[in-house]
């Protein structure tokens, strides 16, 4: 058999979702025997113009059809804009209705995360909005547990609902500790999730 991987998928702007994605993969691959998969969305524009290459330039490649039918779990990303996912992510999304009709996604677990400029900026909404296509999807929700006591010092982000990044209102903030603590034991719950329902 191959080897499973957990995709972890995301939209980012100024970087900082891409942060977490980072962190997120490091705690998937310290679970070993499962990989993590990096891959992104090219944003979207009016149809007179092209929004992006078929080939991102540089940094993480578009998710494929493949890529996504075939993980064994997925981890789903991206900033909040008015308190839900970005435009790119959601457009994906919603070309997955082959796929939501198959059932190709039902039964894998799955979690969110997300980045805000501001400490108050729509983390909690944007991370339970996020999760509704994959409940449509029949995913099985992951998100992190108060065992982890980053969430219970954290100053910043991070959320039992997934982890959160507080950007800064130029998007150059780095992660915190905290943030990165959760970020890597979400990744490491996922995989954890995601090697038990595979095999």
């Amino acid at each position: 058999m191959p080897t499973p991987y957990v995709l972890i998928l995301y939209y980012s702007h100024k970087g900082s979702t891409k942060q977490l994605a980072s962190a997120i993969a490091r705690g998937v691959e310290q679970t070993g025997n499962i990989e993590a998969r990096l891959r992104t969305v090219p944003k979207v524009a009016p149809v007179t113009q092209v929004a992006e290459p078929a080939i991102p330039d540089d940094g993480d490649l578009y998710c494929t059809e493949d890529d996504l039918i075939n993980c064994a779990g997925l981890a789903l990303g991206s900033p909040t804009r008015f308190g839900n996912m970005a435009a790119p992510l959601k457009y994906f999304l919603d070309g997955t209705a082959t796929q939501w009709v198959n059932g190709q996604l039902s039964g894998k677990p799955a979690g969110v995360f997300t980045s805000t400029s501001s400490m108050h900026g729509g983390q909690e909404s944007t991370l339970l909005s996020m999760m509704v296509p994959l409940l449509h999807h029949g995913m099985v929700l992951c998100g992190i547990p108060y065992a982890e006591q980053a969430l219970h010092t954290t100053a910043t982000g991070g959320t039992p609902y997934g982890p959160s990044h507080l950007a800064g209102s130029d998007g150059t903030t780095q992660l915190s500790q905290e943030e990165k603590a959760l970020c890597v034991a979400f990744g490491k719950r996922l995989a954890t999730l995601a090697k038990k329902l595979y095999d």
